[in-house]
């Protein structure tokens, strides 16, 4: 995670890398142990089985600091060395785009642009169709977490799960594509977006197997059931919203490389 962050601010600038260093240590593990915490308490408070003993967190906090940190600042590290070195002594850090950029930012049309042409129409498209790719893998998995059924078929979890990355590649090219055309060059958190996006669509499903699917009631069972379902929608979101970006990229990459500018 740190190699494939430090390569994510180089072309906005090189200073950013050790903000984007910072939030790849801290953020996601922030999120997950506030989440975790709040979850514990309840269970705490309940006095379920549920409940993770001080001294275990204690345990698995120290393995994060003395083993997941300094491995994602020497990856952060290594990465950013790794593209200097790629870079040339008389080329900047982050200059290696594949043709030759103007200094002005050219002003992005907000008129006359078609419906397709728009992220904010493009986005809820792609994530729709990337969760249309797995909603019917997903009702067993919630089935084997929720209604303490056996699962199985992991080989066929594996192929489906292949098939969603294959399509958040194309649906994110084909919206960067349409975001081009439409001379909106600002495609980063649009790629990002457009594979993100499934996540709110498996919220969404976890809601209605909530209501339809589960017998769940009461405060002990909705916190633990929307606790998890919002970190598994989150870790999914950046996921897709990875894979997504780093298709965008390469994507990008590949059709301007040989353009040739006067």
């Amino acid at each position: 995670s740190g190699s494939s962050s430090s390569d994510v601010p180089m072309p906005a600038g090189a200073s950013m890398w050790q903000a984007t260093m910072f939030l790849t240590v801290i953020l996601l593990p922030t999120l997950m142990t506030a989440s975790l915490s709040v979850l514990n308490f309840i269970s705490l408070v309940y006095g379920t089985i549920s409940y993770i003993p001080f001294m275990t967190i204690l345990k698995i906090f120290l393995i994060y600091v003395f083993m997941s940190v300094p491995l994602t600042i020497f990856g952060t590290l290594l990465g950013r060395h790794a593209k200097l070195a790629a870079g040339g002594k008389g080329k900047p850090a982050g200059e290696h785009f594949p043709c030759r950029v103007n200094a002005i930012p050219r002003p992005i049309p907000d008129e006359g642009v078609a419906w397709h042409g728009k992220p904010q129409n493009l986005v809820p498209f792609a994530g729709l169709l990337s969760f249309g790719s797995i909603f019917i893998e997903l009702y067993y998995i919630l089935t084997s977490l929720w209604n303490y059924k056996y699962y199985h078929v992991y080989g066929f979890l594996l192929g489906v799960y292949a098939i969603l990355m294959l399509v958040v590649c194309m649906t994110s090219v084909i919206v960067v594509y349409f975001c081009l055309n439409a001379e909106n060059y600002l495609w980063q958190w649009t790629a990002f977006a457009s594979g993100a996006s499934t996540a709110g669509y498996v919220f969404i499903y976890g809601v209605y197997y909530y209501i339809f699917k589960t017998g769940m009631n009461g405060f002990l069972q909705t916190a633990f059931y929307f606790g998890y379902m919002g970190m598994i929608a989150l870790n999914l979101g950046l996921l897709c919203g990875t894979v997504a970006h780093f298709a965008a990229s390469k994507f990008v990459r590949t059709i301007f490389q040989n353009v040739k500018v006067d």
